[in-house]
């Protein structure tokens, strides 16, 4: 099994790449997190495929932004909260994960 560590790691940079790469295709800008405040992107866009694309990803974006989605309420919050909000988030996702999907391997190895 991968050290937690290393877990974590990757998962914050996988989460933080599938956030731009999805805000980016799916947006009207590229940017981390949308400007405008639309934290999901696409869902009510008129071009078929993104609004398709934005369907099918909705669950993984709800569950990676959706209980920090209150900070959008700000207009213009400083950058470096955005981010260090969602990384503490999406660590504690990855530890909550990391023990499970570890309980999981130990088990089918028994």
């Amino acid at each position: 099994m991968i050290s937690r560590t290393k877990f974590v790691i990757a998962f914050l940079a996988s989460a933080f790449a599938f956030q731009f790469i999805s805000n980016s295709v799916l947006g009207t800008e590229v940017r981390l997190f949308p400007g405008n405040g639309e934290w999901f992107p696409g869902t009510g866009s008129p071009i078929g495929w993104k609004s398709t694309l934005a369907t099918i990803l909705y669950p993984v974006k709800f569950v990676l932004i959706g209980p920090l989605s209150f900070l959008a309420q700000d207009p213009d919050p400083a950058p470096p909260v955005l981010v260090l909000s969602f990384a503490f988030y999406w660590t504690a996702i990855a530890f909550v994960l990391h023990y499970l999907l570890s309980k999981i391997i130990t088990r089918k190895k028994a």
